[in-house]
C-alpha cells in the first residue's frame, strides 16, 4: 500500500516549506518569493493586472471523478485565462488552500504536481499562499498577477457599433465532459463493480479536467499589432458573456448560431445525451477560450488565424441582442442561451 503521511505530522511551516522546496523563480520581475512575509514583485514600468478565484470543493469541483494533479493545473490555468483576457502576461500566482484531515501529504504533493506543471507550460512564478484546516473539503485560493504595456489592457466595456464579435478555439465541449462524467459518477454508486464507460471521450473530458489559457491568442494580436476593443474569458458559457460585453459597452448584437465552433468531439458526444451542441456552447461554460470585438478594419489580420472565428457583430443598444439560428429565425439571447431554450 503506498505510504501515507498525515499533515499533522509536518506543522503549518513544515507543510509550506515541504510544498514549495523546489521552487525556482523564472521571471525577472518576481524580486523575493515564498519564505519572507511578502513577496515583492516589480515589473519594471508595466502596469500590473491581479485576478482572483475561489475553488470550492462540491461547487466547482468533485473529487469523484477530478484528479488531484488536474485540479491543480487547473486551479492555476482558469486564473491564468483572466490575466491573458486582459491582453496581459501572467507573471505570478499566490496559492492558498483549506484542507481538511482526510487528505496527507502525499495527495497534497499530486495536486501542487499540477501546479507546477502549469506554472512551467505559462512561464508563471508561484510566489506565495497560505495553508489552513478546513472543516469538510477542499478549499483553493488563487491570485494571478500579470503586467502589461501602459494601457494596453483590454476592457469588458469598450466595444463599439459595428465591431465584430469574434471566439478563439470551439466550445461547448466542457459541459458534455462534464455530463460523462457525472453520469459514469451516478452508474459507479450504484454499482461499484460496473467500470467507467468513457470510451472515445477523451476530448471533451480534457476540455473539462485539463482546460489551457490561450496565451497563444495574446501573442497572435501582439504580432499582428492588434488590439481587440474589447475582452472577456468564456468561463459561464457564450450567451451570458456575450450579454456582459453588451450591457458593459451599452451595445446590442447579433450573434449566428452557424458561425459559433463546435468541434466534431464535441457534436457528437451532445448527439449522445440528445441535446443540441448550441445549447451547450451558449449555456455550458468552462471553455476558457477568449470573446473579444475587434473594428472591422482590423478583419484581414485575423483571416490566417484558425483559431479565432467571428461570430457576429455589435449593434446600437435599442437593437437588444439577437441570436440568428441556422434556420433564419432570430430570438433575444438570454444568459441560458436563448428564449427558445427555456420555453421548449
Amino acid at each position: 500500500m503506498s505510504e501515507r503521511t498525515e499533515i499533522n505530522t509536518l506543522g503549518e511551516f513544515g507543510l509550506i516549506d515541504h510544498l514549495t522546496r523546489n521552487i525556482e523563480l523564472q521571471n525577472a520581475s518576481s524580486l523575493l518569493g515564498v519564505g519572507d512575509d511578502a513577496a515583492v514583485i516589480d515589473h519594471f514600468g508595466r502596469q500590473t493586472v491581479v485576478s482572483t478565484d475561489l475553488l470550492i470543493e462540491g461547487v466547482h469541483f468533485d473529487l469523484a471523478y477530478t484528479p488531484l494533479k488536474h485540479l491543480g493545473y487547473k486551479s492555476v490555468v482558469v486564473n491564468l485565462s483572466d490575466i491573458y483576457a486582459m491582453n496581459a502576461t501572467p507573471t505570478q500566482i499566490i496559492l492558498s488552500i483549506g484542507i481538511s484531515s482526510r487528505f496527507s501529504v502525499e495527495a497534497l504533493d499530486e495536486f501542487y504536481e499540477g501546479v507546477y506543471a502549469a506554472c512551467s507550460k505559462y512561464n508563471v512564478d508561484l510566489v506565495g499562499g497560505d495553508t489552513a484546516s478546513s472543516q469538510k473539503g477542499f478549499i483553493i485560493s488563487v491570485t494571478a498577477l500579470g503586467e502589461v504595456a501602459p494601457d494596453k489592457f483590454v476592457k469588458r466595456s469598450t466595444a463599439k457599433k459595428g465591431d465584430l464579435l469574434c471566439v478563439s478555439g470551439d466550445l461547448g465541449a466542457a459541459y458534455v465532459g462534464l455530463l460523462f462524467l457525472e453520469r459514469e459518477k451516478k452508474i459507479f454508486l450504484e454499482s461499484p463493480d460496473v467500470q467507467p464507460d468513457l470510451e472515445g471521450e477523451g476530448y471533451v473530458i480534457g476540455r473539462l479536467l485539463k482546460p489551457e489559457a490561450r496565451r497563444d491568442i495574446i501573442s497572435f494580436f501582439a504580432e499582428k499589432e492588434l488590439l481587440p476593443t474589447s475582452m472577456m474569458d468564456i468561463s459561464d458559457g457564450l450567451s451570458s458573456e456575450i450579454l456582459h460585453i453588451c450591457n458593459d459597452s451599452n451595445l446590442g448584437c447579433v450573434l449566428y448560431e452557424e458561425k459559433i465552433p463546435v468541434a466534431e468531439d464535441t457534436r457528437n458526444a451532445a448527439f449522445k445525451f440528445q441535446i443540441d451542441p448550441t445549447a451547450c456552447s451558449l449555456s455550458g461554460g468552462e471553455d476558457y477560450e477568449l470573446l473579444f470585438t475587434i473594428s472591422q478594419e482590423d478583419h484581414d489580420k485575423l483571416v490566417l488565424n484558425e483559431q479565432i472565428s467571428v461570430v457576429g457583430y455589435m449593434t446600437e443598444p435599442e437593437a437588444g441582442q439577437h441570436i440568428i439560428t441556422k434556420s433564419g429565425n432570430k430570438h433575444p439571447i438570454t444568459a441560458q442561451g436563448w428564449n427558445h431554450l427555456t420555453s421548449g
